[in-house]
């Protein structure tokens, strides 16, 4: 692990700092699993958006009952939407992913939206075939019959304490997946995997030498099993340009947002992007 410096307070009034932080959440979640960064983020003077996935404007208990938007949803569309969103600002915001979020975060980032990048525990983007054991058991559940790929694919509470919550108590991994878990989309997660085996750029495809990129942080949870440190370290080194850098926490699971300590990480996490957001950016080379 890398040492990670004592973060120094983020003010969103300073002179051209961003003013607005997106919150992009992942898979098998949506915008309500951020509920504690956005208010702890809006505490500090920010503006907060946390837009959830074409067709997610409804509840957690709704898209459980009813997952068909979810079966249909495709990649695409929910960075045509996100883009929507980013674009509309007047100013470049701070753009924080988490999981599938995190690729998401990365793809706008080399579309040109956003100041600057952080990812926790992100999915990778294309051109990244790492495959750790405990990421293979935690997907099982998508990837074990083909016939997901046209469905939305739960998790039962046993598969999302190992894949999210697998260093937390029995009892609080239950709570929260009763409050965040919904199905995810089979056939983003069939095509993701495809991705690799297919000719020419995909959907889920960056140029890992893009000149101007803006500055990316990649944060790892030391005992993820879905998102392991090797998939996050394997994604750092593909890129070519710009500020690409990472930092470990040792002890952290998935549900990293979640888990207890969470605000020293979100802190730390805010000032290196308020920091490396008003730096002026090299024209390339990795810094």
């Amino acid at each position: 692990m890398t040492d990670i410096p004592t973060p120094r307070p983020a003010d969103a009034s300073a002179p051209g700092s961003p003013d607005t932080i997106v919150l992009v959440h992942g898979f098998w979640v949506t915008p309500r699993s951020w509920e504690e960064w956005k208010a702890h983020y809006e505490a500090k003077g920010y503006r907060v958006l946390t837009p959830g996935y074409p067709g997610f404007e409804v509840e957690v208990e709704a898209l459980n009952a009813d997952p068909t938007v979810i079966a249909e949803l495709t990649l695409p569309t929910i960075m045509e939407h996100l883009e929507s969103v980013v674009g509309a600002l007047e100013k470049p915001p701070i753009l924080i992913g988490h999981s599938a979020g995190g690729t998401l975060v990365q793809l706008l980032l080399d579309r040109g939206f956003g100041a600057v990048g952080v990812v926790l525990n992100s999915a990778p983007t294309e051109g990244v075939r790492v495959l750790p054991l405990s990421q293979l058991k935690s997907t099982f559940v998508a990837f074990k019959n083909p016939a997901n790929h046209h469905r939305a694919v739960g998790l039962s509470a046993e598969q999302w304490h190992y894949a999210f919550t697998n260093t937390f108590s029995d009892e609080e991994s239950r709570r929260l997946y009763e409050r965040y878990h919904v199905p995810a989309s089979g056939r983003i997660l069939w095509d993701s995997v495809l991705a690799n085996f297919m000719p020419g750029p995909q959907d889920a495809a960056v140029d890992y030498a893009k000149p101007d990129r803006a500055p990316l942080l990649f944060v790892s949870g030391g005992e993820d099993h879905i998102m392991p440190p090797s998939v996050q370290r394997s994604n750092v080194k593909h890129y070519r340009s710009g500020i690409v850098e990472h930092r470990e926490y040792p002890g952290y699971a998935h549900l990293l947002p979640a888990q207890e300590g969470w605000q020293e990480i979100a802190d730390s996490a805010l000032a290196w992007a308020v920091e490396h957001a008003v730096a002026p950016r090299e024209p390339a080379g990795r810094q």
